[in-house]
């Protein structure tokens, strides 16, 4: 049998005659054979897997060690421990970054790809990043991850599609969420639907997708002809304990400091806000609304129930594959830029009651 048979039995099964691949399995199976992907890549130029560099922007505590869990009682071998922890935290429930590596992993399985993912401090992000490339077709990557100058030199060999983040450069393709859109869009249910007049953004800007939303925001104050604030309130944006700082400055001023809504750039801001609100007796949404925007798992369980815009998180990620199969069968065709949907979703936060 030729090396041209038992090869095209595993890269390409359904061309080869069923008698002829139970022979090769079988030979296989007996041989303990397993394919190289090394040499089928230096064979055809290609890898057949593609790159995520990836790592949870909101949460740096993702590089810390982790805390340890406070045993309940003692436990004999064989016993199951039990430990107390806060399950329904919403920190443990998956974010953005979680949601959209997992629509990539999905698009790679469904069209035969390897995933390689890395992550990892600013210290070895070179390196990490340099490892990466060498062993994937093209390569996806979270914003502010990897600096400009090394995605432009990547983007010459191989292609590159950035996530959440606006035109880089020539060279680049990306994939966002329609943020400014989906920012307007509840901003003005806020207005037309509650009546609101007095709002606050509250995010930092340091981000593409949150420059965006602060501009939709503005935007919709700015149609109904409301006094628009020239900056956000950054330091309400990530930071539990000091969003629960901020909130007790603004509540020691005074009843009339709190605005009438708290327009949050992610869920997650929302949610720190929330929780600092109820810790200081400030009701939501009776006092003050909220919303947020992403559309995490946590805004569905946390009481009340946050109003957000949902962004396509899952077909994000099967974007970015979609664009990076697309670059290779065509290496010069011109950058892709995709923007998708988003879905504003009503919940009790902003003052909408539960159907």
């Amino acid at each position: 049998m030729s090396i041209a048979t038992v090869s095209m039995t595993f890269r390409r099964p359904h061309k080869v005659r069923e008698e002829t691949r139970k022979i090769v399995e079988a030979a296989a199976e007996a041989l303990n054979y397993v394919p190289s992907a090394s040499a089928r890549g230096l064979a055809h130029g290609r890898t057949g897997a593609l790159g995520l560099y990836s790592f949870d922007y909101f949460r740096p505590e993702a590089f810390e060690a982790p805390v340890a869990l406070e045993p309940v009682g003692q436990t004999r071998a064989g016993e199951v421990a039990v430990v107390r922890e806060d399950d329904e935290h919403h920190r443990r429930f998956p974010l953005y970054v979680d949601e959209v590596q997992r629509g990539v992993e999905l698009e790679c399985w469904q069209r035969g790809y390897a995933l390689l993912i890395g992550g990892g401090s600013r210290a070895d992000r070179p390196t990490v990043v340099t490892d990466i490339v060498g062993r994937v077709d093209g390569l996806a990557v979270f914003p502010r991850t990897v600096p400009d100058d090394v995605l432009e030199r990547i983007s010459q060999r191989i292609p590159v599609v950035a996530l959440s983040e606006g035109q880089q450069h020539d060279g680049l393709s990306n994939v966002c969420a329609d943020n400014r859109g989906g920012m307007r869009a509840v901003t003005e249910h806020l207005i037309v639907e509650h009546g609101l007049r007095d709002l606050q953004f509250v995010g930092e800007l340091s981000m593409f997708d949150a420059q965006e939303r602060f501009s939709g925001f503005q935007a919709a104050l700015r149609g109904a002809g409301l006094r628009v604030p020239r900056k956000p309130l950054a330091r309400l944006a990530v930071d539990q304990h000091d969003t629960g700082r901020v909130i007790a400055d603004v509540l020691a001023r005074g009843g009339d400091a709190l605005p009438e809504a708290f327009v949050c750039v992610t869920d997650e801001a929302a949610v720190n806000l929330m929780e600092a609100l109820a810790e200081h007796g400030v009701r939501v949404p009776e006092q003050v609304a909220v919303t947020g925007f992403d559309g995490i798992v946590a805004g569905r369980v946390v009481r009340p129930s946050l109003t957000t815009v949902r962004q396509p998180m899952q077909a994000m990620g099967r974007a970015v594959v979609d664009i990076l199969v697309e670059r290779l069968a065509d290496p010069a065709g011109p950058p892709v830029s995709r923007r998708l949907p988003v879905q504003v979703v009503l919940r009790e936060s902003c003052g909408c009651s539960r159907p």
